[in-house]
């Protein structure tokens, strides 16, 4: 199966443990600040629901997946959504997934009526880094050395895209 047979679809309940399985098998220090999901855990839960998750979806098979979600649960903060994880399976990276999700995200986020998408990455995420930049997302802060991962501290880089009118909300 190639990328081009593969779709992004919104996520179903499911979806489930295909989800938790993926987040174990991607799971690594450079993408994440979060211990690894135990085996058993489910992936929906009262903070992650399947309407906030896309998925790439090969044939059956999930190969992929992004959460969007608020930024904050402020009101005045509304028009903002957050990509708030992005996996993809170890085999089928380097095949554009990652780009086809977070465009996905960020039409869905435009669907929504949001102004603006953010999100953060590690700066050890070279690959991830390079990914939302291509997507048309920028730096807009860095929280140096926010975290101590396996080690080293590492920093926490604010990144955002604001959509175009005819994106999102004008």
């Amino acid at each position: 199966m190639t990328e081009a047979t593969v779709r992004i679809r919104a996520a179903t309940s499911a979806d489930d443990a295909a989800l938790a399985a993926l987040d174990r098998v991607s799971w690594s220090w450079l993408h994440s600040p979060s211990a690894p999901r135990e085996p058993g855990t489910a992936f929906f839960d009262t903070r992650v629901e399947p309407g906030d998750v896309l998925v790439a979806d090969a044939g059956g098979a999930v190969v992929g997946y992004v959460r969007i979600g608020p930024a904050t649960p402020v009101p005045a903060n509304e028009h903002v959504l957050m990509i708030r994880g992005v996996a993809v399976d170890p085999g089928w990276r380097g095949r554009g997934l990652g780009r086809r999700l977070v465009d996905g995200a960020v039409d869905e986020a435009a669907r929504r009526g949001a102004r603006r998408v953010t999100l953060r990455v590690l700066g050890t995420n070279v690959p991830g880094r390079a990914l939302y930049a291509a997507a048309g997302f920028v730096v807009e802060g860095v929280l140096r050395e926010e975290f101590h991962l396996d080690g080293c501290y590492v920093d926490d880089v604010l990144m955002a895209r604001i959509l175009t009118p005819d994106e999102g909300v004008p």
